[in-house]
């Protein structure tokens, strides 16, 4: 009896496994994706971000734990897939232009931003996608805050459906 259930609940294991693998939007088109720094804050820091883009949205992190910075580049028609982010991330583009979209907009608008713009991805389970519609590289620098310590600060998420691609 013990050894059917071990093999049904290894069976199911690795079926969740394929399924989310399946299920998950990767990238595509990205040249690089290096990790630069990563550190711990040695005292206690609270973070607040206050957005004003046509509506207001205040972003709390009461005591951040990790922050990640990185550098990507994106060749034309790249794209990062569908995901998300544990805490707030600042994206700087330097180079480049990227359109962004999020997983819950059902229209499908997403908000382009150049080289010299920089935007905050609000994270905390904000599903979306970044992809380069012009014609060169696109380069962008990330800070992303509130990783726990160890673990990805990117979160792969299935194509909410939202956008036809």
């Amino acid at each position: 009896m013990f050894n059917r259930l071990f093999v049904w609940l290894s069976c199911a294991a690795a079926a969740s496994t394929f399924v989310g693998v399946v299920l998950a939007s990767p990238g595509s088109g990205v040249l690089s994706s290096t990790v630069v720094a990563r550190a711990a804050f040695q005292a206690l820091v609270d973070i607040k971000l206050k957005v004003q883009d046509g509506k207001q949205t205040v972003l709390h992190v009461a005591n951040a734990q990790e922050t990640v910075m990185q550098q990507i580049v994106l060749a034309p028609g790249g794209q990062t897939g569908w995901h998300s982010h544990p805490g707030p991330a600042i994206a700087l583009i330097k180079s480049g232009q990227l359109t962004v979209y999020a997983g819950e907009d059902s229209t499908c608008a997403g908000r382009t931003y150049s080289a010299g713009q920089a935007f905050v991805d609000s994270g905390q389970g904000h599903v979306h996608i970044a992809r380069n519609l012009g014609s060169n590289n696109t380069e962008l620098w990330v800070t992303y805050f509130d990783v726990p310590p160890g673990q990805p600060f990117r979160l792969d998420a299935p194509n909410p459906g939202t956008c036809g691609f």
